[in-house]
């Protein structure tokens, strides 16, 4: 028996098995049975008859097992066949049909393939999702029962592409599934676009434009396009669709977008061409127009049109243009809405010339200087249109520069450059113009007119607004990338360095980049650098340093090192001519020139060599360190002639420099200085500047002698202390034996050096633990003299001075806080801060009282303040790093208590105020809450605390307004930075934590103004505040900081409905009080919903005084009537 016989026997139910036999082996690429081999060697009658009885296969095996029951998670009965079983039947029936569309020949009968067709349709619509294979078989036989044409090809064709389309908008990765639905295009002409049977096509068409892929694919592209051309009425839906969704395209989807339109667009005819144009390009245009630059969609719009524009050239592009343009562009340039005008000229500008190309040339050109005109009408528009004229003007000559008549181009420069360049009214205006003559630089032709024109502008580089000399200066970058002209000629040089030496950064990086080839020329030799280096300093000394500060950035490190060393050389020459020192020279003798010698006999010249030297080494400092040879080769060469250069260059300039380039090497490379350094510390006035001393710190502390400078404060330190440092004294030695008396303030004016800058920083900290306790423990020690100032009623000339020992107290805690974070994993110094807020309660807040009596007394209660106020800046700090634990927390909130309960712990307000603000801010919430529900108990008790100490706050500063007023005032006003921070922080909290903040700050101006309304008499005394300098001094101050920020604003309206809603507040003046803070927050910005949820809040408790009101007294009625117009207000606000 063959095996056409055989597999034709097999296509039974009786003989399923070897059916099912024959498919595998047709599966198995290793065997050579193949069916559509088999089926195409059988004669028609054959094929004839086995379709016949695949089709009675399929049948019967499907009504065994229907598709409905083929899902898993039914159990199967015991006499129902497996649903594996069947569906490898029904996929292998579809393998053989699918092949037999291949071999299919004109003539032969396939009913009983349309019959196993219609089977596989039902199959398909209930088949589960688990079964793609078998799905994707199915889809791939109606796809090619749809390309063949055969008999009901519109009902296999749609569910073919259906198919398709769903996968297209689901898979992650449908490039095949969108190469198929291109494929089946045609499908769609056989569909009814009103049917009910199409929309649920129609919804998954529409999501091709929402998904990226679709957008971008080729396929994909193609598919978008011929949608446009399946109904007319489909395509204002498509549009529709896109414009939803422009506001989540970015700008690269964008342009795909733009091209899908313009090639639908290109292809469209007749009816569809009419509406693509008026329906969906026209409307771009006009909504590129029309709306607001700070909608999220214009900039998308303004893409896609302008992909039009790039597409002018072409007579039916720019007769498309021409007719679209006509209706609303010349109006919209005339419109007294300056946005809209403006919009309308960068679309009017970016689309020049429009014109229509089948009018004759003589009305064309009428109708192109018509538009020239239009344009140079622009650029005289009162608004700042006037810049997105400059830059469509610009557009055009660059563009046109050919084609205008010379008369023209000449008028437009001229305008932009001898009037909008000096345009006085805005800064934009004359920015857009030097930003803008870039894009006209790009056009060769234009130079020899602008090399005459930009001269004039040669003052811009003095604007007085930062962005015009940004953009003026990145103009002259151009001029001479181009070669348009000289840039001296247009600035002179003079003028350039005079901005170079104290001009911003961005500006100092740019005429640095214009120069830089003129003072650095990396292709000369090295000795015309340093001419060049001489050149510029003798210019102007201040530019050189701020040019050289940006070399590196232009050039390589070697370059940079190649120019120390070539300044060496000539600084040598100099120490020649002066000393005759000639084995101080390098072998390459024709550096020794006489150029040298004139510029030894002018120091300040070389003062600023060496400058430059040290600018240049630091820039390259990272290099060098990288680089152990050319590091250990520069430092040689200088180490051989610092002690020289020392001897020589002996005025005060000269040192400065000389003292940081020590810094740079071993403190043997200047023996002679190294040794003196620590004894000119040691010998440097007590009054001395930071300048004085800064630099031999930098120096003692690179050479890794830094120990010998805490030494020496240490020294000083102990032994300014009475009593305390004799012991200290006797034990310790200095290392360079010469008397010199103790000098603490000197002490403290190096320590605070010494931390306030990373590099001595991190040099002192490496010194271990040892030491710096030492000096911590000294530092401890000062507040004895602090404690016998505060009890003394005359100053003792032999005692440290009082501001000297509230210094030391302040750096006894900053010191803590460094050792508690660098050097420690405990909590010692936690705890000495401690033991000083303890000594604080203890011993300062009993002198901080308010009396009158005696000088000395108030003498004590100032310096007591002082002394408070340290501790607190020093906690606050503590804090602001996130060193504070829970316990320290707690307790510097209690010296805090106890500083608002003495007397005049009022005067402390403004320090208590940022620890509160620190304290709470370290509890802000985070995404990563388990932590913090660990703590909240915890948490809940320290910021009930904060809450508490925040209400205290309040009520004295009330208390003061009302005692001393004038005293009150600047109260406020020095507590007005914190409380803004505070409620800053206490905005980012739940209703829950801190709402007593909120509700502290709404009572007390509430209870102010009812208070002052409480007391008029006349009804004319009830006026609506109209600012907040209108309220009473409390409510004044706390509406200026809540006002300050939108996000305190809307907090506090919360805590105003929460109040009103809690029947808290329900008397009329209470009311009429609430109605006047809306009032002001309504004048001064947003929170339009916050103020109107409150101002309904009110509604809900005035009408109960409506009544009332008829028999009161006159003020009560006036109230009342006053209230109800405000509130309505505030209601339609």
């Amino acid at each position: 028996m063959s095996k056409r016989e055989a597999f034709l026997e097999a296509a039974c139910k009786e003989k399923v098995e070897d059916f099912l036999r024959f498919i595998q082996l047709h599966k198995d690429k290793a065997d050579p049975f193949d069916v559509e081999e088999v089926v195409q060697e059988m004669p028609r009658e054959q094929r004839k008859a086995l379709w016949s009885q695949l089709e009675s296969l399929l049948r019967d095996i499907l009504m065994e097992l229907p598709p409905d029951r083929w899902d898993e998670g039914e159990m199967p009965q015991e006499s129902a066949p497996d649903p594996k079983h069947v569906m490898a039947v029904v996929d292998g029936v579809t393998l053989v049909a699918a092949v037999s569309l291949k071999v299919l020949q004109d003539g032969d009968t396939y009913s009983a393939l349309l019959d196993i067709a219609h089977r596989l349709h039902d199959v398909l619509v209930s088949l589960p999702v688990s079964e793609a294979p078998l799905q994707s078989h199915i889809q791939t036989l109606f796809d090619t029962w749809w390309k063949m044409g055969l008999l009901e090809r519109e009902k296999f064709g749609r569910t073919a592409f259906l198919i398709s389309l769903q996968k297209s908008v689901i898979l992650k990765k449908p490039g095949a599934e969108i190469q198929r639905v291109w494929s089946l295009r045609d499908v769609l002409m056989s569909l009814d676009y009103t049917s009910e049977n199409s929309k649920q096509i129609i919804d998954l068409l529409l999501q091709c434009f929402h998904h990226p892929t679709h957008i971008r694919n080729d396929d994909g592209k193609r598919f978008l396009v011929f949608l446009f051309s399946w109904n007319v009425d489909f395509i204002e839906v498509i549009h529709g669709t896109v414009k939803n969704q422009l506001e989540f395209y970015n700008k690269r989807i964008a342009a795909h977008i733009a091209e899908i339109y313009f090639r639908a667009w290109k292809k469209a005819s007749g009816e569809f061409l009419e509406t693509i144009e008026s329906s969906c390009i026209q409307d771009f245009m006009q909504n590129a127009i029309f709306l607001q630059r700070i909608s999220p969609v214009h900039g998308k719009v303004r893409q896609i049109v302008s992909y039009f524009h790039t597409r002018k050239g072409c007579h039916s592009v720019d007769k498309m243009l021409y007719n679209l343009y006509r209706p609303i562009l010349w109006k919209s340039l005339s419109v007294p809405n300056f946005e809209v005008r403006a919009n309308a000229t960068l679309l009017f500008t970016e689309a020049f010339p429009v014109y229509d190309p089948d009018l004759s040339n003589e009305i064309v050109d009428m109708n192109i200087q018509k538009q020239l005109d239009t344009a140079m009408g622009l650029l005289d528009d009162p608004h700042p249109v006037r810049s997105n004229a400059t830059l469509g003007v610009c557009k055009i000559l660059a563009k046109c520069w050919e084609l205008l008549p010379p008369i023209i181009i000449t008028d437009f420069l001229k305008k932009l450059v001898m009037e909008l360049a000096a345009d006085t009214s805005s800064p934009d205006v004359r920015c857009s113009v030097f930003k803008c003559l870039n894009i006209v630089l790009d056009n060769p032709l234009s130079h020899p007119l602008l090399e005459k024109l930009l001269p004039t502008v040669k003052y811009s580089l003095h604007d007085t607004s930062e962005k015009v000399r940004t953009a003026f200066l990145d103009l002259l970058i151009k001029v001479k990338a181009v070669r348009a002209a000289k840039f001296w000629d247009v600035c002179s040089m003079d003028h350039l360095l005079a901005r170079l030496a104290i001009d911003s950064l961005s500006v100092s990086k740019r005429i640095v980049d214009l120069l830089f080839k003129s003072f650095f020329p990396v292709n000369e030799p090295e000795k015309e650098w340093c001419c060049r280096c001489i050149t510029l300093i003798q210019m102007n000394p201040m530019a050189a340093r701020k040019f050289y500060q940006f070399a590196h950035k232009h050039t390589a490190a070697t370059n940079i090192i190649k120019l120390i060393l070539a300044i060496r050389r000539t600084l040598n020459s100099c120490i020649q001519v002066d000393f005759d020192m000639t084995e101080i020279n390098d072998s390459n003798k024709e550096n020794s020139t006489g150029g040298p010698a004139v510029l030894g006999q002018d120091m300040s010249v070389v003062s600023s060599l060496l400058e430059v030297v040290v600018i240049l080494w630091r820039s390259v400092q990272k290099a060098l360190k990288q680089n152990e040879e050319a590091h250990q080769y520069t430092v040689a060469k200088f180490g051989n002639v610092m002690a020289k250069y020392f001897q020589a260059f002996e005025d005060e300039r000269s040192t400065v420099p000389l003292i940081q380039l020590a810094s740079f090497m071993p403190p043997a490379a200047a023996p002679t200085f190294s040794c003196g350094v620590l004894s000119r510390l040691r010998r440097m006035d007590s009054g001395a500047a930071p300048a004085q001393f800064s630099q031999l710190l930098d120096c003692i502390c690179s050479w890794g002698q830094a120990a010998d400078v805490l030494e020496l404060v240490s020294d000083w330190l102990g032994e300014s202390i009475p009593k305390q440092g004799e012991k200290a004294t006797k034990s310790r030695k200095v290392r360079i034996q010469e008397t010199v008396e103790a000098k603490p303030d000197l002490a403290l004016a190096y320590l605070e050096y010494l931390f306030s800058h990373t590099s001595t920083r991190e040099k002192v900290l490496a010194l271990g633990e040892g030491p710096l306790k030492q000096l911590h423990t000294l530092l401890g020690n000062w507040k004895s003299v602090l404690y016998t100032h505060l009890g003394s009623t005359t100053e003792d000339p032999n005692s440290p001075k009082v501001e000297t020992a509230l210094k030391a107290f302040m750096y006894h805690g900053r010191l803590g806080a460094h050792l508690q974070h660098n050097l420690t994993e405990g909590r010692d110094y936690l705890l000495s801060l401690e033991h000083v807020a303890a000594w604080v309660a203890d011993r300062v807040l009993p002198f901080l009282t308010r009396s009158d009596d005696a000088e000395d007394s108030e003498t004590s209660r100032q310096l007591a303040t002082q002394i408070t106020e340290s501790f607190l800046t020093v906690c606050r700090d503590v804090f602001l790093v996130g060193l504070g634990d829970e316990t320290f927390k707690a307790q510097i909130l209690h010296l805090c208590s106890l500083i608002l309960l003495s007397d005049a712990g009022y005067v402390c307000i403004p320090a208590v105020l940022p620890i509160l603000k620190e304290v709470a801010n370290s509890f802000v919430p985070d995404d990563n809450n388990q932590d913090q529900e660990r703590h909240a108990e915890s948490t809940l008790v320290i910021l009930g605390v904060v809450a508490n100490i925040f209400q205290k706050i309040i009520e004295l500063l009330a208390r003061r307004l009302r005692k001393e007023p004038e005293e009150g005032q600047l109260l406020c006003q020095s507590a007005v930075p914190g409380l803004t921070d505070f409620l800053q922080v206490a905005q980012t909290w739940d209703a829950a934590l801190l709402s007593g903040v909120y509700s502290t700050v709404f009572a007390a101006i509430i209870v102010e103004k009812r208070h002052l309304l409480q007391k008029l008499t006349q009804p004319e005394e009830l006026v609506i505040p109209q600012s907040v300098d209108e309220m009473p001094p409390l409510s004044s101050l706390l509406l200026s900081v809540i006002l300050k920020s939108p996000s305190i604003t809307r907090s506090f309206l919360r805590e105003v409905s929460s109040s009103l809603d809690s029947d808290a507040l329900s008397s009329l003046p209470e009311l009429v009080a609430v109605l006047h803070v809306l009032a002001l927050i309504k004048g001064t910005g947003p929170s339009k919903g916050g103020i109107k949820s409150a101002a309904v809040s009110v509604q809900q408790h005035l009408h109960k005084h409506a009544v009332c009101s008829v028999d009161s007294r006159e003020i009560q009625r006036v109230m009342y009537e006053s209230s109800v117009k405000t509130l309505n207000e505030l209601l339609h606000f």
